[in-house]
């Protein structure tokens, strides 16, 4: 791979396609990115993955808003109350984001988005 790239990136980006949270669009976008690293294709994908995973990611007060709506209860099951409470501890904690998988890595990746773009 791109030896110019952080390898915690590279890492966080395998870890977020095997997420089962892992939406398919970020999925595509971090495979694209991997697939254009070191190819005159690589600064487009860079700005597509970033700006995916800028879509992407869940702020905890939207995920709390979602867990309580009717359409959180289709998803989360009889875990929607969980899975609020368990977001606002993290609010409650300092944290900005939703820590399952797919967004823990999101926001890793994000964290190094300047060695990405660059």
């Amino acid at each position: 791979m791109n030896g110019t790239v952080p390898e915690t990136v590279l890492a966080k980006t395998k870890e977020l396609i095997a997420a089962s949270t892992c939406c398919a669009a970020a999925k595509k976008a971090a495979e694209d990115w991997l697939a254009a690293l070191g190819t005159e294709k690589e600064a487009a994908a860079a700005r597509a993955y970033v700006e995916e995973l800028e879509r992407d990611i869940m702020p905890l007060e939207n995920l709390i808003a979602f867990a309580k709506s009717p359409d959180g209860a289709r998803v989360f099951g009889g875990r929607a109350g969980e899975v609020a409470a368990h977001a606002g501890e993290l609010l409650a904690g300092g944290k900005k984001y939703c820590d399952c998988p797919a967004c823990a890595a999101a926001e890793a990746i994000l964290a190094e988005k300047a060695a990405i773009l660059r």
